[in-house]
């Protein structure tokens, strides 16, 4: 069976990632990084989510032979100018966990009102095969930021954001739930026809 490399260390992302693509009929066993021999892994220099997404896949390609898939994906907030953006899983510095980044931008949004944290989350999906072709997709999920953490679903910033239309939080959300709303999961969707594309040729 064809492998697909997740080009993530992040494993509830990865498997995040594989339920999509699983629920989509994408027939190749999808593995993340942690299941192949380190490589030294490209600084995301760009300034884009696409342009970091296609750093890593390329990378991810080059290290294992394998289709690669990989992902940047961040929080806007349009206070704060739709920062943390790119930077989003580095808010708080190198060293930046999950919660540090979560405290230190509800600090930044401490007395403001609910109808000024307007937000989104951003995912752009790169795809890129060993031939050297590649694509690039976008979701988008827009919503709000709220200044009390709940639910302890997903990671990163989901437990403080709630996409419009919607009253808990990501972090709330059953993972099929958010699997269908997404930026991620929206993004994966527009893979999966590539994907399937390109597995029709072997």
């Amino acid at each position: 069976m064809t492998v697909i490399v997740v080009a993530t260390h992040n494993a509830k992302k990865a498997a995040e990632l594989h339920r999509v693509l699983a629920a989509a009929g994408v027939n190749a066993e999808v593995k993340g990084l942690d299941e192949f021999p380190s490589y030294p892994e490209p600084v995301e220099s760009e300034r884009t989510f696409e342009g970091n997404a296609l750093i890593k896949a390329k990378a991810a390609v080059a290290a294992t032979g394998c289709i690669a898939v990989a992902d940047d994906s961040g929080l806007e907030v349009d206070l704060l100018n739709r920062m943390p953006g790119v930077r989003s899983a580095r808010w708080s510095g190198p060293d930046a966990t999950d919660e540090s980044n979560l405290q230190l931008l509800l600090a930044q949004l401490a007395d403001t009102t609910e109808d000024q944290r307007t937000a989104r989350f951003v995912c752009a999906m790169a795809m890129v095969t060993p031939d050297g072709a590649h694509h690039l997709v976008r979701g988008v999920m827009n919503g709000r930021v709220i200044l009390t953490p709940s639910g302890e679903n997903g990671f990163g910033y989901d437990p403080i954001f709630i996409a419009d239309g919607y009253t808990k939080t990501n972090g709330e959300l059953a993972p099929e739930v958010k699997d269908a709303i997404s930026h991620r999961g929206q993004a994966v969707r527009k893979v999966v026809p590539l994907l399937k594309k390109h597995l029709g040729k072997r």
